[in-house]
């Protein structure tokens, strides 16, 4: 018996890495999977259908059930057609995982237009429109359902060299943290994943010397389960939640407030210069901009 038996699921951009890692894993737990890959290069750039038609054979020959979609994730159409391809093949759609990326980066100073609106429309819009997409089939089928939207610590924390794609991640934690009340009534949880993996994405990150060790320490197949777990009956009360996960460490990220300056509402607004003085007073117990993050 496998934790998800019974339930079908889409993942995006599941044609190599973390989307990969985590189709394999869902079907191995008993999921029927919608194995969606434009099956272009890291840049978003060419198409083609090899990625999705290997990952469905690897399912297959495991003894799981698995078809291929090789729609993008930011064409209104396509979209509602990946969800559409769960319904038709499997009867239901109970999981979507928003996966699909693509990075395009280049410093502020030489950011074009171009680079950043299509970074924001695979990141961001992509994600809006297969999420609304599986959104209201869930809530049309009527017994919940489970979404996970994939952002990153350069939205949540910031990187050099990625305004474009921090933006766009921001911009989808904010999308689930606004999306999760409103879908707490239908039985649907919404839960954002930071990751932290070894892939095509990210793998010129690390120095020559060190990527050897860092595949092996950051597989993307060490991020799956607990997003794998988030999508079963057993995280039903888990929501609104963003996790921080890098190799064997699960991390919840929270926000917290630090006052800086205060004094009675009732008094006159704040001099200037003093409540310049009471912000710099207290910089020094402020968190850090960029906390430590896990090995």
């Amino acid at each position: 018996m496998g934790l998800l038996d019974g339930k079908a699921a889409l993942v995006t951009g599941a044609g190599g890495g973390l989307g990969r890692a985590h189709a394999l894993l869902l079907a191995r737990e008993g999921a029927s999977v919608v194995v969606n890959d434009l099956g272009g290069a890291r840049d978003g750039t060419g198409a083609g259908h090899g990625m999705a038609d290997q990952v469905v054979a690897e399912i297959e020959s495991a003894g799981g059930r698995a078809v291929a979609d090789y729609g993008s994730v930011s064409n209104t159409e396509q979209a509602a057609a990946m969800v559409q391809r769960a319904v038709d093949a499997f009867g239901k759609i109970d999981i979507c995982i928003n996966n699909a990326g693509i990075l395009r980066d280049k410093s502020f100073k030489n950011m074009t237009e171009d680079l950043w609106d299509s970074v924001i429309d695979v990141h961001l819009r992509g994600t809006y429109l297969v999420t609304k997409a599986a959104y209201d089939q869930m809530r049309e089928q009527g017994h919940g359902g489970r979404i996970i939207m994939t952002s990153s610590t350069s939205g949540l924390l910031g990187n050099f060299g990625q305004t474009n794609y921090g933006a766009a991640k921001a911009g989808i934690a904010g999308f689930a943290r606004c999306l999760y009340p409103e879908a707490t009534k239908y039985g649907i949880t919404v839960n954002v994943l930071a990751p932290g993996a070894w892939s095509r994405m990210t793998e010129d990150l690390y120095p020559e010397d060190a990527k050897e060790s860092a595949a092996k320490a950051a597989a993307p197949e060490k991020v799956s389960p607990a997003i794998v777990w988030l999508c079963s009956d057993e995280a039903a009360s888990i929501t609104g939640r963003t996790f921080l996960i890098s190799g064997n460490r699960v991390s919840l990220l929270s926000w917290q407030r630090t006052e800086v300056a205060h004094k009675d509402n009732r008094d006159d607004p704040w001099d200037v210069r003093a409540v310049g003085e009471a912000i710099l007073a207290s910089e020094k117990d402020w968190p850090p901009i960029k906390p430590e993050r896990p090995s």
